[in-house]
């Protein structure tokens, strides 16, 4: 495939994207979604297995973030490159271990409100996944001029979302289709552009329990049925933690070809 289309392929993932979030119908936030499938609470934790499952983000957040600490004196080891091959990692960690908070916060007490702080800092772990791996894939300078606007449209499509919730007009749209976006975005770099180092194929594994993520969200209460001890909702946690981990090792092991 020619580098003109290489190029062209995300940029146009992107615009799509974009016109998506902005010109499809307003999308309202479904109140069932609040309504998850265990509700079992543990002492005084309430929705105990959906708000405590939310530690596994805040374990490889905080792994992440002390794994980039320590490379930051052993560049040159074959792990990165340079500084700033690792800026959009720093903001990707460092948004799963809020996630972590963000999410326990929702799940005590969901509804519209808390909901806020469950998605925020989901945008900026999704924008900067978008922007590191187009720093590794592509060119460091593009990744590290993408992450700040990046991360503020993803921030701005939660915003939006709540403050158009507030006005009497509200409209989902632009948040899912920023998340979406920044699925198939990652997806098409890094099907068009080789890693340079071992293991990039690891990020496909990411996407695909991004998958297992969403469907286990989607079967919340199906999944609950099942044998009634672990939720839908639960297990996209786990598998979502189990993604960033997956990301975390590989990061850890590869080596430059």
């Amino acid at each position: 495939m020619s580098n003109v289309l290489k190029t062209c392929v995300p940029i146009a993932l992107a615009a799509f994207a974009a016109v998506w979030g902005t010109l499809s119908a307003p999308l309202a936030q479904p109140q069932a979604y609040h309504l998850f499938a265990d509700t079992r609470a543990l002492l005084s934790i309430a929705n105990a297995a959906d708000t405590l499952s939310n530690l596994a983000f805040l374990i490889v957040g905080v792994l992440g973030l002390a794994f980039l600490w320590r490379e930051r004196d052993a560049i040159g080891s074959g792990r990165f490159n340079s500084p700033q091959e690792m800026r959009p990692y720093w903001v990707f960690f460092a948004g799963v271990a809020l996630t972590s908070a963000g999410s326990a916060w929702y799940h005590l007490a969901p509804d519209d409100a808390r909901l806020v702080w469950d998605r925020l800092p989901i945008a900026i772990v999704a924008t900067s996944l978008v922007a590191a791996v187009v720093a590794e894939r592509t060119d460091v300078r593009a990744g590290n001029a993408l992450l700040a606007p990046l991360v503020l449209l993803g921030v701005a499509s939660v915003v939006y979302w709540r403050w158009s919730a507030l006005a009497g007009a509200e409209n989902l749209s632009p948040y899912v289709a920023m998340q979406a976006g920044s699925i198939l975005l990652v997806l098409a770099v890094a099907v068009l552009y080789r890693s340079p180092y071992t293991l990039g194929g690891a990020i496909f594994g990411v996407v695909a329990l991004y998958g297992v993520a969403k469907a286990a969200e989607v079967y919340d209460r199906e999944v609950f049925e099942l044998g009634g001890w672990i939720s839908g909702h639960t297990l996209k946690h786990l598998a979502a933690a189990a993604g960033v981990y997956l990301l975390l090792r590989s990061l850890q092991r590869r080596t430059r070809r």
